[in-house]
């Protein structure tokens, strides 16, 4: 049984870093891609940042610069490493295992961080 499970969120001041981790357990396929979503009050989920199998990255524009997306193969592990954060941050954080096209995507239950003005 695969389970996704992220740590790592908190309350933070404006300007402030905070590094989430996603642990994935269960596992015995390859895993395709990895993502961090996130979803503020009163609005939909949106994709912060995906890693591909080959390391290839990609941001939202909103994050660029500030945000970096790793992962650990050895470990089934994902973090994102959250520099310069501002209150238009503040959102759950989501982790996001995909398979490969085939299959239906796993989420993690997400993690709240608050970034303070």
């Amino acid at each position: 049984q695969v389970q996704v499970v992220e740590s790592g969120g908190g309350l933070v001041q404006a300007g402030g870093s905070l590094r989430l981790s996603c642990a994935a357990s269960g596992i015995t396929f390859r895993i395709d891609s990895l993502a961090w979503y996130r979803q503020a009050p009163g609005k939909g989920r949106e994709r912060v940042a995906i890693i591909t199998s080959a390391g290839s990255t990609d941001y939202a524009d909103s994050v660029k610069g500030r945000f970096t997306i790793s992962r650990d193969n050895a470990k089934n592990m994902v973090y994102l490493q959250m520099n310069s954060l501002k209150p238009e941050d503040t959102a759950v954080y989501y982790c996001y295992l995909n398979r490969g096209i085939a299959y239906n995507p796993y989420w993690g239950q997400g993690t709240q961080v608050t970034v303070s003005s």
